[in-house]
């Protein structure tokens, strides 16, 4: 295990008054790992047939385990995403709508559960939750989103830096708590990362992979938003929103900055001047091949939106690799301990990630490519290795199904639904037909929207702008590109997706019923 060193250089002393939950135990339990990335799309892991990359130990992970296919969030967006998947609840009860929302640590989550009834716990990495996390004998927590190199941590309070690339840290972080357990009780480690969170930053040593590589364009990268008048709103576009500098680290004080790209330059110096003098020297060699392709290029219209979008692909699958090798780091690092035979290992993300899909870049849509999430997990001897699910699952179904594995009980608050009958086949024919899914947030030109996905449909309401309400049949149109909304031969279809979306709404008890 390599050597993290760090200087504490402030102290804040949190306090917690949270009240005990009533949990429940049976039988033996299991360790359990739970590996989040931020913004890992899945169309960026081979398990889930990348055209891009190949991840090899995440893919020993689904070979050894089990790939869920449709696997979806319930709001598209990094807090509320975590708050769900802690909580077991969706934003609207959980109490984080949007990223600017504090999560009250003390209400029940499976963490908690797990730490009254015995479990050891720990969380290293992302939080982004504005509050102390609760449920832990451990935290090690980067404030806010963190940064890439040479990171602050909060660690149980204290202010704290260490030096490295942040996906090593985290990992190394999480496993030295593991070296240090004493106690033959199990344990539940949480590792959050947070790459490839935007502006993907890469490590310098991987600054040369995919040289020289045309990555290929999705099929709907120049989609003319026909028939989905509110994207013409939105400032999410590799072309008009992407910025030079920030985002694809060429310096350019002459190029234009998008209005919602105020902060960005001043941000991206203060990542630089975090870099201690070699990895400076190692980020400026790694990208002078691409600052001179640059200045000397002089692209214009589709040659800069092309050329942008292989930029943006490079660092994004660069961080990537990062994650991939510190997953197998943890992987290694069970097996080497005799730890690998009792541990889940569950990976997954908060939310996917547009890879150029409608000419985009980051999350927040219902479309499928934000909508859609990772979901690996391996678990010896309950689990048949090599698995692939096609059932209806969301990340609301990641608190009961850990408390399930660790024989614990479900508090009825929870939402979601344990995933464990679907460990094994055949498939269950009682499962869910549908998943509900609200944004809340109204940023970068996202007009807040909720919606019903089946298994081979869509349908949208967006709470402002033009053409309120989208359909989508996903068989014939999977990349989404027609609206079949304003098709009177789907009225029927219309009427019964409207019916089926106002029962999720009262199931999931949402107090709001705009336009129904």
């Amino acid at each position: 295990m390599r050597f993290i060193f760090y200087v504490v250089t402030a102290i804040s002393i949190f306090s917690s008054g949270c009240r005990d939950h009533q949990v429940g135990g049976k039988g033996k339990q299991p360790n359990i790992i739970f590996i989040m990335a931020d913004d890992h799309a899945t169309q960026a892991l081979s398990c889930y047939g990348s055209r891009f990359i190949e991840t090899s130990n995440i893919d020993k992970l689904a070979a050894e385990g089990m790939v869920f296919n449709r696997a979806f969030v319930t709001n598209s967006i990094c807090a509320p995403s975590r708050a769900v998947i802690l909580s077991g609840k969706h934003s609207h009860l959980n109490g984080v709508r949007d990223n600017h929302s504090r999560f009250d640590s003390c209400q029940v989550s499976f963490p908690r559960i797990l730490q009254e009834g015995g479990y050891q716990t720990a969380l290293v990495g992302k939080w982004h939750l504005k509050s102390q996390p609760g449920g832990f004998d451990y935290w090690n927590i980067l404030p806010g989103q963190g940064d890439y190199y040479n990171p602050k941590f909060i660690n149980n309070g204290s202010d704290t830096t260490y030096h490295g690339y942040v996906t090593d840290i985290i990992t190394d972080l999480g496993l030295q708590w593991i070296s240090s357990l004493k106690s033959k009780d199990p344990f539940l480690l949480m590792v959050h990362h947070k790459a490839p969170h935007r502006n993907w930053m890469p490590d310098v040593k991987h600054l040369d992979v995919f040289d020289g590589i045309t990555f290929p364009q999705p099929a709907s990268f120049h989609d003319d938003y026909s028939g989905r008048e509110h994207l013409h709103q939105q400032k999410l576009t590799i072309a008009r929103h992407m910025d030079v500098v920030y985002d694809l680290k060429i310096p350019c004080d002459t190029c234009p900055v998008a209005e919602v790209n105020q902060w960005a330059r001043s941000e991206y110096r203060k990542q630089i001047m975090a870099m201690d003098t070699i990895q400076q020297t190692a980020w400026n060699r790694g990208y002078q091949q691409e600052i001179n392709h640059y200045d000397t290029s002089g692209f214009t219209g589709d040659q800069l939106v092309n050329w942008k979008y292989q930029r943006y692909l490079q660092d994004y699958l660069r961080c990537i690799l990062s994650i991939d090798e510190n997953v197998g780091r943890i992987l290694k690092y069970l097996d080497q301990q005799g730890l690998a035979d009792h541990t889940v290992v569950v990976y997954t993300s908060d939310q996917g990630f547009f890879l150029g899909e409608h000419g985009l870049f980051d999350k927040r849509y219902m479309y499928e490519e934000s909508l859609r999430t990772p979901l690996v997990i391996k678990y010896p001897g309950r689990i048949k290795p090599g698995l692939i699910r096609n059932e209806l699952v969301q990340n609301l179904d990641i608190a009961p199904t850990i408390l399930e594995m660790a024989g614990m009980n479900m508090p009825d608050e929870m939402q979601g639904r344990s995933m464990y009958p679907l460990f094994r086949a055949p498939a269950q024919a009682n499962w869910r037909d549908a998943v509900y899914y609200q944004f809340y947030e109204s940023g970068w030109g996202v007009p807040q929207h909720y919606g019903i996905r089946t298994q081979s449909h869509k349908l949208i309401h967006f709470l402002s702008g033009p053409g309120n309400w989208e359909l989508y049949d996903l068989d014939r149109d999977p990349h989404e590109m027609v609206n079949l909304y304003d098709d009177p031969a789907n009225d029927e279809l219309i009427q019964e997706l409207k019916q089926e979306l106002e029962e999720l709404r009262i199931v999931y008890m949402v107090p709001e019923r705009p336009g129904i």
